[in-house]
């Protein structure tokens, strides 16, 4: 296993650069997803767990999130 992130951005990503990217090849090995905003690769990265990011994702999704 490793413990180098895999960052990778969805392939519907094409809205002007807000994106967020994301390494699921952690979850095995750290029980977590990292997400970090794929403008600042350096920044700060935040690590959910899976119920918590598919909770994410099912957010963006329904729009229940909104746009900033």
């Amino acid at each position: 296993m490793t413990n180098t992130p895999n960052w990778f951005k969805s392939s519907y990503s094409n809205n002007g650069g807000n994106c967020v990217e994301v390494a699921t090849n952690l979850l095995p090995s750290h029980g977590t997803i990292p997400l970090r905003d794929s403008k600042h690769r350096a920044g700060s990265v935040v690590e959910l767990r899976a119920a918590a990011f598919s909770a994410f994702v099912d957010g963006v999704k329904s729009g229940r999130l909104g746009a900033v």
